[in-house]
C-alpha cells in the first residue's frame, strides 16, 4: 500500500438515529491518524457504495443498531459490484446478533463489532484489513 493515510466512510442506513458510535468512531479514526468521513443518518446502500468511490475509501464501516446488518450490508456490497467497486473492505458494528455474525463473516464483512468493543481494537482491525 502507499503511503497515504488510511481512508474510511462511516455510514448508516435507512432508519437507524442512533449516532453515538458513529461520532464516537469519527473522532477515534481521526485521532489514530486516518481520513474519517461521516456520511450521517437515513443513507440508502447506492448513495453509501457512489460515497466510497467517489471518497476512494479503503474501508466502509457500517453502524447499525436495528438489527438489520446482513440485510444492510448485502445491499451495499451489491451496490459495489454495480461500481466494480466491490474490493472496498466493509466493516460492521452495532446491535448484531452470533447469528447475524456468522452471515456476515460469509459476506466477507469483518470486524463486527457490538456496544462496548474498544476503540483500540477496531481501529487495529481496521489498519489490519487495509494492509493485507
Amino acid at each position: 500500500m502507499e503511503n497515504r493515510k488510511i481512508r474510511i466512510l462511516i455510514s448508516k442506513i435507512g432508519s437507524d438515529i442512533h449516532e453515538l458510535g458513529a461520532f464516537m468512531l469519527l473522532n477515534a479514526f481521526r485521532d489514530a491518524g486516518m481520513e474519517a468521513i461521516y456520511t450521517g443518518r437515513y443513507q440508502s446502500p447506492a448513495g453509501v457504495a457512489k460515497a466510497a468511490v467517489a471518497e476512494d475509501v479503503d474501508v466502509i464501516a457500517l453502524s447499525d443498531h436495528t438489527g438489520s446488518m446482513p440485510i444492510i450490508a448485502d445491499f451495499v456490497i451489491q451496490e459495489l459490484r454495480k461500481l466494480d467497486a466491490d474490493d472496498i473492505h466493509i466493516i460492521a458494528g452495532g446491535l448484531i446478533s452470533t447469528d447475524d455474525v456468522k452471515k456476515l463473516e460469509e459476506m466477507n464483512v469483518t470486524g463486527n463489532y457490538t456496544a462496548g468493543t474498544p476503540l483500540d481494537e477496531i481501529i487495529e482491525h481496521v489498519r489490519k484489513v487495509v494492509r493485507a
